[in-house]
């Protein structure tokens, strides 16, 4: 099981040209789980699209996602 995680890791970044993301892929690049980031995706508080059925994360979202926690902790302080 190790090792298939090694891989996906090793796909992940292997592949920069990624313009559009699973919602799993999102979750494991905040190291949130699957359905926290399905929870935020569907919130809108991550941007996606869909493209047929199918529901993707920008690539670009995730930092902005991140970003704007950031922000928002800047602000409660």
């Amino acid at each position: 099981m190790a090792e298939s995680r090694s891989t996906v890791a090793v796909l992940e970044t292997a592949d920069p040209s990624s313009v559009l993301l699973t919602v799993e892929e999102a979750a494991r690049r905040l190291r949130i789980g699957r359905t926290t980031c399905f929870r935020l995706v569907l919130a809108g508080e991550i941007e996606s699209v869909t493209v047929g059925r199918l529901r993707r994360v920008p690539t670009d979202a995730v930092p902005a996602y991140v970003a704007k926690l950031r922000h928002r902790s800047l602000e409660a302080a």
